[in-house]
């Protein structure tokens, strides 16, 4: 079965093929890194609009990365929400218009469904039940996945995400955009002990949610005192707040892992490419017997191979979305995977 994967829910216009939900044949993305850069962040109405003018090249280009044609396609899948809905329903829209125009099958899938689903297009990936630790730019949260894919939540943010957090920061110290890149590379040659940050909600009564408004606000409250560091001194800073934001996510996953008895955790989302988290995860891993899974940086990243793997398991049960299929900015995660 050929799936194509539509995924425009931010500021990545994507489209990809996967073959029985678990080969990628292409996987096309066009970047507005240098439209959003100039404003240190997303801005909707310009993410929309630039939408709007790759939704058909990227489309067209991952049919002929995969050799194949609109008749070859037993399917589509796009993104539905959660997002920007400017964003979202520029693949949306075209994605019901070809489903249409072909008499093809189509579902909507949730934007972490997808993510939840990029580590099964690797060679290696855990079975379930297992635990996911779900860190982007605007979500994380820790997951329990069930046999049958049965999903529940067992903690989030109570505000930023740990993704927003890097962003805002790096807009702070006038690094650009994506922040999350900047950082980690300047943390590397930093001194993680430099700045002692403040670790929010790593009491045990907190269970396994997250807050990291706090954080941000220390990092600002240290500029103002200190002005905006240069050379070692932002590099320190940078390590700094890397490894408070690390050692808390790596924290409350050894808990959750420990308390509900997993021996397998997957780590997806954008900031699951960081550098460190991707090291102390596995470290820990290593330290508490649970195995670790991560999906390869591009699949971290929003991009529409993985929304075609989501889609491809609702389509062999049979799932299709009706023309009034449409673009949702609030979203809640389903009970399940497909």
């Amino acid at each position: 079965m050929l799936v194509l994967g539509l995924e425009s829910s931010c500021d990545e216009t994507a489209a990809a093929v996967v073959e029985d939900g678990r080969r990628v044949l292409s996987d096309v993305v066009a970047s507005q890194v240098d439209i959003h850069a100039r404003y240190g962040g997303v801005v909707p109405e310009l993410a929309s609009r630039a939408h709007v003018v790759h939704i058909v090249p990227v489309m067209e280009e991952a049919l002929a990365r995969a050799g194949a044609k609109l008749g070859d396609l037993d399917g589509i899948a796009v993104t539905q929400g959660p997002g920007l809905v400017g964003a979202l329903l520029v693949a949306v829209q075209a994605a019901k218009a070809l489903a249409y125009a072909r008499d093809l099958p189509l579902v909507g899938v949730h934007h972490l469904e997808g993510h939840l689903s990029a580590v099964y297009l690797e060679d290696e990936f855990p079975s379930s039940p297992h635990l996911a630790l779900v860190v982007s730019g605007g979500h994380t949260s820790i997951i329990r996945v069930d046999r049958g894919g049965d999903l529940a939540e067992l903690g989030a943010t109570r505000d930023d995400a740990a993704g927003e957090a890097f962003d805002k920061v790096a807009k702070l110290l006038g690094l650009g955009y994506p922040g999350g890149i900047a950082i980690d590379k300047l943390a590397s040659q930093g001194d993680p002990e430099a700045v002692p940050f403040p670790r929010a909600m790593t009491r045990r009564e907190t269970g396994y949610e997250f807050s990291f408004s706090g954080l941000k606000t220390a990092v600002l409250n240290w500029v103002r005192e200190n002005g905006v560091p240069e050379g070692q001194a932002l590099a320190d800073l940078c390590a700094s707040f890397q490894a408070t934001v690390v050692e808390v996510l790596v924290r409350k996953t050894r808990q959750a892992a420990a308390a509900e008895g997993l021996d397998q955790v997957q780590v997806c989302g954008g900031v699951a490419a960081n550098s460190a988290l991707r090291a102390e995860l596995r470290r820990a891993g290593r330290d508490d017997g649970f195995s670790v899974y991560i999906p390869s940086p591009v699949r971290c990243t929003d991009n529409a191979a993985m929304i075609a793997a989501a889609g491809h398991a609702r389509l062999v049960r049979g799932e299709r979305a009706t023309k009034e299929l449409t673009a949702t900015s609030s979203f809640p995660l389903p009970g399940s995977l497909p």
